[in-house]
């Protein structure tokens, strides 16, 4: 395997893929909140896999004979995301109330708050309702928020924001795809580079995020991160169907 192609690779896919976009941000979100990471992590990473074995293996060049395609996924892509950021928007105007603690059992004090642990509760009432104490360790996990994410709707969610997102083509199929085929033999190492840049950026995004969880231990602090990314996925879905 050609190491300058493997590192070459490896460099241009974190280049691309490390950007404010739809899907970092939804990968974020649902790292801090502790919400079938493992599930969205290996989602993004497997699709990004997929785009670029068929980018280098030629098949980008044929996509671009029928460009009517993407447009239609341009144009499904831009209503996906300005339709996810009216509904950060809706959650950052009317907030549900959840935050980022955790029950600490301590004894004779059970219940009380420790928001250090980061972990997703309701607190609309005022304090977290605390979990069943685990024996021995002192920690009672707060229970989760009553409008926590189901694992389909965010499998299908990060499904939707990957593959409808004509951007992901652009930089995965097309554009890794010729420079990984300007390598010649070293374009299968190239291509393992970008993987691997792939699968280290989303893992470590999602399980990086709990470190956040101090951070966004109020209710306060989640409705300006669900501003901020309303904002941003409307200014990207209209930034797709703009005159370029």
């Amino acid at each position: 395997m050609s190491l300058p192609s493997l590192l070459a690779g490896l460099g241009l896919g974190f280049s691309l893929i490390i950007a404010i976009g739809a899907q970092n941000l939804f990968v974020l979100r649902q790292g801090i909140r502790r919400e079938h990471v493992l599930a969205v992590a290996a989602i993004c990473a497997l699709s990004d896999l997929a785009l670029i074995l068929v980018g280098v293996s030629g098949i980008g060049a044929v996509l671009q004979a029928v460009p009517w395609l993407v447009e239609v996924i341009r144009w499904a892509g831009a209503a996906f995301l300005v339709g996810y950021g009216l509904l950060a928007a809706r959650r950052a105007l009317r907030p549900s109330g959840e935050a980022l603690v955790a029950a600490e059992a301590a004894a004779g004090a059970p219940g009380r708050a420790d928001a250090s642990t980061g972990t997703l509760a309701a607190s609309g009432g005022g304090a977290a309702s605390a979990g069943r104490g685990v024996s021995g360790s002192g920690i009672a996990t707060a229970t989760r928020a009553a409008r926590s994410t189901t694992l389909l709707a965010a499998v299908l969610t990060c499904l939707a924001l990957t593959w409808l997102n004509p951007h992901v083509y652009l930089d995965t199929v097309f554009l890794l795809g010729s420079v990984a085929n300007t390598h010649g033999d070293g374009r299968w190492a190239f291509a393992a580079g970008a993987g691997a840049a792939s699968i280290i950026w989303f893992f470590g995004l999602a399980y990086g995020a709990r470190l956040l969880g101090g951070v966004l231990a109020s209710p306060k602090a989640w409705r300006v991160l669900d501003g901020g990314i309303a904002v941003v996925m409307i200014a990207l879905g209209v930034s797709l169907v703009l005159p370029h």
